[in-house]
């Protein structure tokens, strides 16, 4: 049944809606059409089907693969630099 495409009507679908979505669960399509004329596709949802998953399916995110926690404490100014903070402090007041 998987991948088979079915029809059915606006008024069957409407009255039988359960019954096809079942149908639809399991894999298969169903073309939807109202007096003969092709209005709708009923589906399954694809396999990727949040924003992230397709983004990787396409190729253009990779996914994490580590954990943030693993990453350790923030490394240390070399000497004769000024700290972080420092830093951040002086660019937050250059910009008022």
């Amino acid at each position: 049944m998987k991948g088979e495409k079915g029809t059915v009507g606006v008024r069957e679908l409407r009255q039988n809606l359960s019954v096809y979505l079942r149908r639809v669960a399991k894999g298969e399509t169903l073309l939807v059409t109202e007096r003969g004329r092709r209005v709708a596709v009923l589906g399954p949802l694809p396999e990727h089907s949040t924003a992230l998953d397709r983004l990787i399916a396409s190729g253009r995110a990779t996914p994490a693969a580590g954990n943030l926690s693993e990453i350790g404490p923030p490394l240390a100014a070399q000497p004769g630099e000024p700290p972080l903070t420092d830093l951040l402090e002086e660019q937050r007041q250059e910009r008022l």
